[in-house]
């Protein structure tokens, strides 16, 4: 495994700004998530600003399959680890569709259901219930995030790209 190493704090907020969530998100899911961004950039002065990062990013995350998939799964307040569950059942999230797998191989579905420990909403329920600073940073954990809330948005936002093109009729279809 390669290790990426930064002298600099310019370098670290450079990699930071890389991981910016897809344009066009509902407001609500795009700040938490850019809280996240803010809190790792500060990462640079103090490590546990990077674990305060993770769990912001987790909570934009469950904000995010609650929007999308809440009513779809059949329970009235269904869990996050449910919700996560249905973007692989009901909504055919694969690894390839995840560019942080394509880029850097390895395997996301598996910590979304459950099939590998720890499960993402695993590790969201021991940061919000536990102590979120007793472990070291999870590395790749918010582009990971990312990748999944670009996922359960795609076709939120591959409509509002296409309603903002001249001439566009807008889908009247009722979201994934």
């Amino acid at each position: 495994m390669d290790w990426i190493a930064f002298d600099h704090a310019a370098d670290w907020a450079r990699f930071v700004e890389r991981l910016q969530p897809p344009p066009g998100l509902p407001e609500a899911v795009e700040r938490k998530f850019l809280r996240a961004l803010g809190l790792y950039r500060l990462g640079w002065i103090d490590r546990d600003l990077i674990k305060a990062g993770e769990l912001a990013a987790l909570i934009a995350l469950e904000l995010a399959v609650r929007d999308r998939y809440g009513r779809l799964t059949g329970r009235k307040k269904p869990a996050f680890a449910d919700l996560l569950t249905y973007m692989v059942e009901g909504d055919g999230l694969t690894d390839a569709a995840l560019p942080v797998v394509a880029r850097c191989g390895g395997s996301v579905v598996g910590q979304v259901t459950g099939d590998v420990s720890p499960r993402l909403s695993d590790i969201r329920n021991g940061m919000a219930h536990g102590d979120p600073f007793e472990s070291p940073p999870i590395g790749g954990l918010l582009e990971v995030v990312r990748d999944l809330i670009a996922y359960a948005y795609r076709d939120y936002l591959a409509e509002r790209v296409s309603a903002a093109l001249p001439g566009s009729v807008p889908n009247k279809s009722p979201p994934t």
